[in-house]
Order: structure tokens, then sequence, then C-alpha cells
């Protein structure tokens, strides 16, 4: 595309210098590379400025849309900011030809090894392999033996770390095949490109991506033992604590799958089940993204609490598939780069199209001896890679951790292999205001086709974040772009939906909810309700604060410390102001509610409750829709805070309240809107129904049951009716009167009140009644039993017996149990259907860990 004559493409380049000897991406001796003039000489007219602008407003979206990277030990949390560079890495239509054809036959070799050391094992009788390297590789699994999947290939996904040399040309730097991770974040990438420069990457003909998950999803229908029109797929993650879980439920959401943990599975009679409301649903294949040997306590890993008893063996019966098959880890081992160049010969008659890193296994003399006299300037690795392990540069350590490694290398040589630093070529990133060259590595993707491989056109591409870093991980603070490669015309529209045949009948899944999903949808609800329900009555303590501050009256005093012990009784955080000698807390209560809103560490808090609901809801992150992602984020960000940024004020800490409260009712109204009534829903709102009769309850035994003078009563019924958001109702039928029993019934038996007691016990009613279990003729389930037992009770009450004194006790003995029975109802009705639902077996686990070897 011709760049137009009045811009100068060089004028976002002035202060561009790559490091000498280094190829660069962007940059050669003659200045820009023909491909990257038209992007250039774009920037440059759209200015440095409104980049910097869409660059903030594209990491909004990516936040916004809960893309997140776990670190380990990050201060930022669990769930980091996944961070995106708006200068893509450009590659020419003609030069990425040669970079599939280079990565499909890899692809095949690996997969040919794997159906190899798995099956006949040819490549050891013939000495292509040593021994040593397999067998003592941990991701050799002997329990797999023998075992195929159906089809013509074994690894059905695949990706490869490439990164250029100082002439340009292609290197491999490890090899991804038991669970490669990063398709997802390349796509959610693509989202944020194609809308950060709309035009730009329309004008550019960028190969769209949607073929390549097309093709995924074609491969694992294929696999599938059974059922190949409409197998269950499942994507099999080891829980939200992993560091790339958006990924997982990312792309469960976008391939249609169900998103499990091992928990959510068992095996019976060979055949894997899912757990699901319905009960149990086979499972045809599984795209796992759990490490090979944590699948199968059984067989594997005795430890793992994150895989299913028995997996190996319904694999093995043919029962199911998986994707990538286990032991397919054994093609990680770095070693084997040493061989590739024979294997590939052995198996195609070819020379490996793109090479890989110059390496040497420590397991032949010769080549030990090579590595310990060079270890100076060679990367050192084992060849199995866990948590513990790190690369070892060489030229980055002491004499006396050269020396030391030096030993471990000869005590056991063939567990260590040595490389040579290569040197990583650099592209172009936007760092405060201009670019500047950055190492750079990409991660291109594969997927098995009938007759080949499809190549993810581009793939994911990472930058170091510190200026001539060798270290490009995620974990170490990478910053990820989007791969572009050109084509020379416009690329034709390509969707994931597929049409299907005129007169196919096409199947609705339903029943596919795992009960651990429907567990958090659940607590999602309660969390949400409960974190409403004390946001209102703080929010009302403070309006009285001020008041009582204001005009220093008797009974206001009263009623401002029943709400405060009121605080403390919905809270649960006692002793706060329950307790018999706490006037001066009474007098002086700022640092107590402080301590209710933003302690995290006391269980009850508001912040407390507000990250147990977040947490829940990431755990079931594929379930929720963007715009219902977005208010759940803006609920964390608001109020992941640190003791330094609280309020100091009562109108700030109001405020903060105030914009909790409508985050909390748009999270609500979205769910209420969007959500399909399914079982998923169903939960949910139970949740809501059940937290919210609850509190009211809790509400009003801790206001109400204690009798006061008249004007404390009337103080207190407001402020009841303005915590219960029903103060308008109220006044639109009452009027001016302000009486325990009309208040008693709008908040109790008015069962046209959204609010009402009544209200979410009919609810619950409801949707229990909805659930799916086997009817028993002429009794009652458990649920059932209480649900009934609660609402036939109260609506049998009367609110004028309730408020009768009896005697000379204080408190309204009736009212409170009443009260005190519902709260019990409400509180056996969630144990109950907590049993029924929600239970979760644990298998028996070994209780020593693992030790790799050194």
């Amino acid at each position: 595309m011709k760049v137009p004559e009045d811009i100068q493409a060089q004028a976002l380049c002035n202060w561009y210098y790559p490091k000498a000897g280094n190829y660069d991406e962007m940059w050669s001796e003659q200045g820009l590379r023909p491909h990257w003039e038209y992007f250039i000489a774009s920037l440059n007219s759209l200015g440095c400025d409104e980049l910097e602008r869409r660059r903030i407003e594209a990491q909004r979206l990516l936040r916004e849309n809960g893309v997140t990277y776990n670190v380990y030990g990050d201060p930022q949390g669990m769930n980091r900011p996944w961070e995106l560079d708006p200068i893509p890495l450009l590659i020419s239509s003609e030069e990425w030809a040669g970079i599939e054809s280079g990565l499909i036959q890899r692809a095949e070799v690996m997969n040919l090894i794997l159906e190899d050391l798995y099956g006949a094992r040819n490549l050891l009788k013939k000495s292509l392999l040593p021994l040593e390297l397999i067998f003592s590789h941990r991701g050799f699994l002997r329990p797999c033996d023998q075992i195929k999947l159906a089809g013509q290939r074994q690894l059905i996904t695949y990706a490869a770390d490439l990164t250029r040399g100082p002439d340009g040309q292609m290197w491999v730097l490890g090899d991804r095949t038991q669970a490669p991770s990063g398709a997802g974040y390349a796509l959610e990438n693509r989202m944020a490109m194609s809308r950060m420069l709309p035009s730009l990457f329309r004008d550019s003909h960028v190969h769209r991506l949607a073929l390549f998950f097309r093709s995924l999803r074609t491969s694992l229908t294929a696999i599938a033992p059974h059922n190949n029109e409409d197998p269950h797929v499942v994507l099999l993650t080891p829980g939200p604590r992993n560091e790339t879980y958006f990924e997982h439920a990312y792309l469960a959401a976008y391939l249609g799958y169900t998103l499990v943990q091992g928990d959510d599975l068992v095996v019976r009679d060979g055949q894997v089940w899912l757990k699901s409301l319905g009960g149990l649903r086979p499972v045809d294949v599984i795209l796992r993204r759990v490490d090979d040997h944590y699948c199968d306590p059984l067989e594997l890993q005795a430890d793992s609490q994150l895989g299913v008893p028995g997996l190996l063996q319904a694999v093995r019966m043919g029962k199911v598939a998986i994707a990538n098959s286990l032991g397919s880890s054994i093609l990680e081992n770095p070693g084997l780069m040493a061989f590739l160049p024979r294997i590939c010969k052995y198996f195609l008659g070819q020379d490996l199209r793109i090479p890989s890193v110059a390496t040497w296994w420590c397991g032949h003399p010769k080549e030990r001896d090579y590595v310990l006299k060079n270890i100076h300037k060679l990367v050192i690795r084992p060849i199995y890679r866990h948590p513990a392990s790190q690369p070892a540069f060489g030229s980055m350590l002491n004499k006396k951790e050269l020396e030391s490694l030096k030993a471990r290398i000869k005590a056991h040589p063939h567990n260590f292999m040595g490389q040579e630093l290569v040197s990583v070529s650099t592209a172009p990133t936007f760092i405060n205001g201009r670019l500047e060259p950055r190492h750079t590595i990409l991660r291109s993707f594969l997927t098995a086709r009938t007759d080949s491989y499809e190549v993810m056109p581009g793939g994911l591409t990472r930058t170091a974040f510190e200026k001539d870093s060798f270290i490009v991980s995620n974990q170490a603070g990478a910053v990820s772009k989007d791969t572009w490669v050109l084509a020379s015309e416009p690329e034709k529209q390509v969707t994931l939906w597929l049409q299907p045949p005129r007169d196919a009948v096409v199947i609705v899944e339903s029943g596919n909810l795992p009960s651990r999903a429907i567990e958090n949808l659940f607590w999602v609800g309660r969390y949400a309700e409960r974190a409403e329900a004390i946001t209102r009555l703080l929010r009302t303590v403070l309006i009285v604060l001020n008041e009582t501050r204001e005009f220093s009256s008797t009974t206001e005093n009263k009623s401002l410390q029943t709400l405060l012990r009121a605080c403390t009784y919905l809270t649960a955080m006692c002793p706060g102001f329950g307790e018999t000698d706490s006037e001066q807390l009474l007098l002086n209560p700022e640092e107590e509610l402080l301590s209710i809103i933003f302690d995290a560490q006391l269980s009850g808090s508001l912040l407390s409750s507000l990250r147990l609901m977040v947490q829940a809801a990431y755990t079931v992150r594929d379930r929720w829709s963007t715009d219902t992602w977005r208010v759940i984020d803006q609920i964390d960000k608001a109020w992941r805070v640190s003791s330094s940024e609280q309020p100091v004020t009562i109108p700030q800490v109001q405020h903060k309240l105030d914009q909790l409260i409508t985050s909390l009712a748009a999270f609500t109204g979205l769910n209420m809107e969007n959500m399909t009534r399914a079982p998923g829903w169903v939960f949910l709102d139970m949740g809501r129904r059940m937290e919210r009769g609850l509190m009211l309850t809790s509400l009003l035994r801790a206001t109400l049951v204690t009798q006061q003078n008249d004007v404390t009563v009337h103080q207190l019924l407001e402020s009841v009716l303005v915590t219960s958001e029903c103060l308008i109702t109220y006044r639109r039928r009452y009027r001016d009167y302000l009486e325990s029993k009309f208040v008693l019934d709008l908040l109790l038996l008015d069962d046209t009140n959204p609010r009402s007691l009544i209200y979410q016990l009919e609810r619950l009613r409801q949707h229990i009644e909805s659930l799916p279990r086997e009817k028993i003729i002429a009794q009652l389930y458990d649920e059932q039993r209480l649900v009934l037992e609660a609402v036939t009770q109260l609506r049998l009450s009367e609110t004028t017996a309730l408020i009768t004194k009896k005697g000379d006790s204080p408190v309204l003995e009736a009212l409170d149990q009443q009260l005190t029975r519902m709260s019990y109802l409400l509180g056996r009705l969630s144990e109950v259907i907590t049993q029924t639902y929600f239970s979760h077996e644990y298998a028996p686990q070994q209780l020593t860990p693992y030790q790799p070897d050194p």
C-alpha cells in the first residue's frame, strides 16, 4: 500500500535505536522495512498523544473484560491486568508462508515422535534418541503406553516459541505440547486492537483468526470415541488460581464448551461423567489445561487434587479422548532439540525448515564436556521444567555459582542440557510516548486437521519489560502484542458459527452446568445481597450519626445506639457495639464503623463480603456477559483499597457507599434482564432471596424486638424502612401514620413487596419446585418441607399479636420467636440445599508430596 507523500514515516522513529548486532523487526540498516512503512506513516499521522489515549482506552476495555494473568506473589494480587502494547508485530504474507511451512513440518515431526514413544519406540531401538533422555524425564508416562487417539494425529494442539537470530533466520526456542497456553490471549489482543486502531487494522488486510478456532473445534469433534456428530466436550482447568484461568474461561465460552474442574468429573464403569444439576452426563472429549501427571491421582501423581481418579483407565478403554493426550509433555523436553534434525530426516527425509537453538545434551560425555568447558557462555536448563527449576545464564553467574552448577551437572548429567545464548530479536514497543526496541518472542499455535495442521496466522507476541533484558515471560512482567500477518488483499470474513444442514435437528444444550458452578452462582447471589444489606444499613447509620452530632438529642442517641448494635449483629463482627461495656465505643463509633466497612481481614466486614463475591464470580467467569463482568470489575477496582486510600470523612464514606449500591443494583439488574431462567440463574436468585430474608430478619430482630419510647421507635421504624428501600412505598400507602404494625405488614407479609420476607420465601418455594429431582409419591423433600413450613407459619401470623407486649419483659417475645424461627428455617434450608446439590466428594490424598529430581 502506498504511503502518503505528505507524511514523513520516520518521525515516530526519531529516537528509535536498535541494538547493534540484533535483528530488529521494524528497522534495518536501510531504514524502515517495507511492510512497516504504511503502518508507521499512519501512526505518525495519528500522533503520539492520540495513540496514548487509545492505548489507555484499550487497557481499560481489557481490564473491564476481566483479562488477567495471575502472577504468584505479585503485589497487584492474583488477578493482574493483562498488558497490551499498541504496536503489533508485523509479518509480511510472503515471509509468513515460509514460517507456516516450517511450523507444520515441526508439528508433524513432534506428532510422529509422540506416536512412536508410546507405540513401537523405534527411535529408541535405532538409537536416534538416548534411553536416558526419555526414561529419566518425568513427562514420559509409562501407564500411557500403547494408548492412541482416534484419527491420524496424536498431537492435537501445538505451540512453538520463535525468535530471530542476527541474520533474520527464525529459530525455535521451545516447544509447548501438553497444554499450550496463549491462544485465548492472542484472540483477546486481536479484539482489542481491532477497536483501538479499526481503520488501520482494516486497511492493513490482516489475516483473521477465526478459521484456526474453527479447525480446533473440528479437530476435537473428530477424536471423540462416540457421538462424533455432537460430542460433549469439556475444558478441564486447574481452577481460578491458575495463572491463565482467564484464558480457560474465555475459550470455554468462545468455543461453547463446559468449563470444569477435576471434582466436576467422575469415572463410572470406565466412562467419564460430568456431575451436573440434571444428574450425570457422559463426556466424550476433554480439552485439558491441567498438566498430564496431575490428571489422575489413581495412576499418576497420587497427591493431585486437580485430576479425576480413573481417568487414565477411561482413556485406555476408549471411552473418552483427551487433547493433548496424557504423556505429551515428554515432547517439551528441551534435550530433544539436539536430536530433531536426525529425527526429521528419519521420518520425513527432510531438513528442519526452522532450526532449533543449538543444544547439547549432557547425557553424552562429549557434549557434557563441551557444556562444562563453555558453561560461562551457555544457558543451562534442566530437561524437565517445574516451578523450582529456572534456566541458568552462565554469563550472569559468579565463580562460586558456576562451580556449584558444574557439580550438579556432573552428579546428574542426563538431567541437564546446554543451549547457545541466542541474540533475541527486538521489536518496537510504545513506551512513554515513543517507540523503543524490546526483545521479543512469538508463540505461534497449531491445531491438527485431517490431512495436516492449521497454523494460527500470527500468534501471541511478548516483549521484555526491561530494556536489554533477555527474559521474556509473563511471570517476569512481559508485555503482550498482537501479531499481524499482512495479506496483499482484503481478507474474507470468517465466522466461528456453523450452519446446520437444512433438515438437521439442532439439539439445544441444557443441563451441562457443573454442580460446582451452581454452588458459586448461589454464593455470588448471597454475597452480593449481603453486601447490599450491610451497605444500606451503614449508610443509614451514617445519616443518623450526622443528625445526632448536629442536634445531640437523647432519643436520637438511643436510636443511633440501636442501629450501631444492629451493624454488629448483621455482620457478626463481635464484640463490636454489642459488648456490655461499649459505652465509649457507642459515643465515638467512627473507628469501629470504618473497620466494619474497610477491614478485609475481619470476617463479616463489607470489604470481606465484596471480595468473597468477586472471588466466587471469578470462579464462574465464563457465565457472565461482558456488561455484567464490567460491573463486577468496577466493584473490585473501587474497593481494592489500601488503608492509606480509605475515605477519611463521613461524606466521603457516604459517597463511596452510594456508588457501591448503584453498582450492586446494576449487577442485579443485568442478571434479572439478561440471564435465561436456566438452573444457573435459579440458584443465583435463590442465593439472593435466601440472604435477603436472613438479613431482613436480623435487622428486625436488632431494631424492633426490644421496646423503647415512642419517639425512638418512630426513628427506628423510619431507619428500617430506609434501609429496606421501602420508605417511599410506605409513605404512599400509609401517608403520615408510622406504626409498627403497618411496617411489619409491609416488610413481613406483603407478597407484592419485593423486599418483604414472604416475597423471598415464595420465590424460594417456586425455585425449589423447579429443581430437577425425582418425584416421591406422597412425600416432600427436606427443602420443600422447610420452605413450606416457613411460608405457612409466616402467612398464619398476625402482626398485632406479634407486637403485643406480654408481662413486664421489654422484649416482644412473639415477634422475636417468629423472626428467630424464620432465621433458623432459612439457615437450615441453606444447609439442605448445600448437601443436596453442592456436595463434592474428595478422594483420599497422599500426604507426602512428590519431590522432583534435581
